[in-house]
């Protein structure tokens, strides 16, 4: 995790989002959602993405949205991107290119 400025969070996940994993990355993401306005979720180092890993993406994006903050996933992963294409579950998140772009300002 890294600070960008008081309101700002970027989360680096990297490696297999699974049953294993998965409650680690929810209650990190929850954590920061605490204290920042604008969580950015990098996941270009994702390799596998369970459907465990998808359901904690989605419950924390609902989180943001009744706390009134922003989560922002940033995702060139061949693997991460397959699975949210295929679940159709792509659609429900907010993406950017690039982690710069997901920092932008938020409108």
């Amino acid at each position: 995790m890294v600070e960008h400025g008081p309101d700002a969070r970027v989360v680096t996940v990297i490696g297999e989002v699974d049953a294993l994993t998965a409650p680690e990355l929810d209650h990190f993401l929850t954590a920061q959602l605490a204290v920042a306005r604008l969580v950015v979720v990098n996941l270009d180092g994702v390799r596998f993405l369970a459907s465990t890993g998808l359901r904690v993406l989605l419950e924390v994006n609902e989180l943001a949205a009744q706390q009134d903050r922003h989560l922002r996933f940033v995702c060139n992963s061949p693997a991460a991107n397959l699975t949210l294409e295929t679940t159709g579950l792509r659609e429900h998140f907010t993406f950017a290119d690039t982690v710069p772009d997901a920092l932008n300002p938020i409108a």
